[in-house]
């Protein structure tokens, strides 16, 4: 009796989890709109200028074993903004990671739109400058409906990748 009821919850823990492994169908995103995703990972200037040392100081410190370079480890925060069709969907300051602030900023946003021809607009500031941006990218694209359209940023390729 004991082994008929444990195989009876057994079998009924089986169905529950055959069940769930099917249904309810998850949809990632409506397939009538398109989705823009922002991911950035990227280090700001540093809150202060690092001090220029000469030749012969940065000999001195090599040989004494001591850090040939004086900087602040803080940085400042990322100005990221994105326009759709002239709208601004985004505008956030990110702030570095780390114990200190000495990291990298990191943006990670989903926007759903409607599908078809939209002009896009990335922009962002990591240096001191009040106004004004670092980078800038535009470009007119075609978003296909239930597809992904991802944007992009890498400095040391020239700023932001549309794709």
């Amino acid at each position: 009796m004991n082994k008929v009821v444990q195989a009876l919850l057994y079998g009924a823990f089986a169905a529950c989890i055959g069940y769930l492994s099917a249904a309810p169908t998850y949809q990632y995103a409506d397939p009538e709109l398109a989705v823009i995703k922002l991911s950035l990972n990227h280090a700001a200037d540093r809150v202060e200028e690092c001090t220029k040392l000469t030749p012969q100081q940065i000999n001195e410190r090599a040989m004494k074993g001591e850090p040939i370079n004086e900087c602040a480890r803080a940085r400042r925060p990322l100005a990221v903004e994105l326009d759709v069709d002239g709208t601004t969907v985004l505008s956030l300051a990110a702030i570095p990671s780390g114990l200190w602030n000495d990291g990298p900023a990191s943006v990670y946003e989903r926007f759903a739109i409607e599908a078809g021809a939209h002009t896009i607009t990335a922009r962002l500031r990591d240096s001191a400058r009040e106004t004004g941006w670092d980078y800038e990218y535009s470009e007119e694209v075609d978003l296909v409906p239930g597809r992904y359209f991802t944007i992009t940023f890498r400095a040391g390729n020239g700023g932001f990748a549309f794709r």
